[in-house]
């Protein structure tokens, strides 16, 4: 198997993973409040991660220049990614909280074409090299729009807004914060195995969450089931779904992992059906096959393993 079929089948696993984690999420946050779910999710994360790394890479060191992108990636990308969307969910309706989150591989877009035009202007060949970031930033646009449209039906978004201002606030948040994630691991990638940049992360991300714990209300002992939903969170959705999604952000590009974020409420909205019964109405099927058709597109811009090379 190719690096891009195996960058492809993880950054699927990711999405399913993080697709279906909404049931799990809306089980255990009965029980526990938000960032303490968020902490000990992380915390059952890093345990595994340290033992994988161990075995994987256990002569790999930190080094001093790291620190600052490993610690920034996993505050924003773990910590305030949560802190924002948990907070953002509640004071916004789900469908609209989906277009936020739909909307991130478009300003995951704008942000890495203006970085590459910056990183273009320093080199020679301007006129060839643009031309290609020309093709590939019109075919991915198109392709993310196309599957935003895609969420928006999937998600059943009406034209009356019946979020607060503060909840828009925090769902934008919940925007930059995962771009930001993105931008701050792709340098990693030059002197580190996935593994070791995954296992920080988490660490910087768990610690991050522990000052929020403090002023949260206390818990009870859960049952089993809401343990089993906690391992599902903490050893697929964390340990492995960030593993798995470096994977695609190595080996696909910021770009074309991102896009594939918008594959998520298409897989909650199934999981629903078949999990929960819930019927899904002609237009979100319509708007499944948009996000699938968007994200086609955008892997047809030239770049970083893409269907068509530079």
């Amino acid at each position: 198997m190719t690096k891009k079929n195996k960058a492809l089948a993880a950054v699927i696993a990711c999405v399913l993973f993080w697709g279906f984690s909404f049931i799990s999420i809306k089980i255990t946050v009965a029980v526990f409040p938000p960032m303490t779910l968020g902490a000990l999710r992380f915390a059952l994360a890093v345990v595994i991660l340290f033992f994988v790394k161990r075995k994987i890479a256990p002569e790999e060191k930190i080094e001093k220049k790291d620190i600052p992108l490993l610690v920034g990636a996993g505050i924003t990308g773990v910590t305030l990614y949560f802190f924002f969307e948990n907070n953002g969910v509640a004071l916004t309706s789900a469908s609209e909280a989906s277009i936020f989150i739909g909307a991130i591989p478009v300003i995951t877009m704008i942000s890495e074409a203006a970085w590459a035009k910056i990183s273009i202007g320093r080199k020679k060949e301007l006129k060839e090299k643009r031309q290609s970031l020309s093709i590939k930033t019109v075919l991915s646009g198109i392709g993310a729009l196309i599957s935003l449209a895609g969420v928006a039906l999937v998600a059943g978004v009406s034209l009356a807004l019946s979020g607060t201002a503060l909840g828009y606030a925090y769902m934008s948040g919940t925007c930059v914060s995962w771009v930001s994630y993105c931008l701050l691991t792709r340098p990693l990638f030059a002197s580190h195995t996935r593994i070791f940049i995954v296992f920080w992360q988490s660490l910087a991300g768990f610690i991050g969450f522990l000052p929020f714990t403090f002023f949260e209300a206390s818990w009870q002992m859960p049952g089993l089931d809401v343990w089993g939903h906690l391992l599902f969170l903490g050893l697929f959705c964390s340990a492995l779904g960030y593993w798995f999604y470096a994977m695609a952000l190595e080996d696909l590009g910021v770009a074309k992992a991102t896009i594939f974020i918008n594959f998520i409420p298409v897989i909650s909205a199934i999981g629903g059906f078949f999990v929960l019964g819930e019927r899904l109405k002609p237009l979100q099927w319509f708007g499944a096959a948009l996000v699938l058709a968007g994200v086609y597109l955008t892997m047809l811009a030239p770049g970083k393993d893409g269907l068509v090379n530079d």
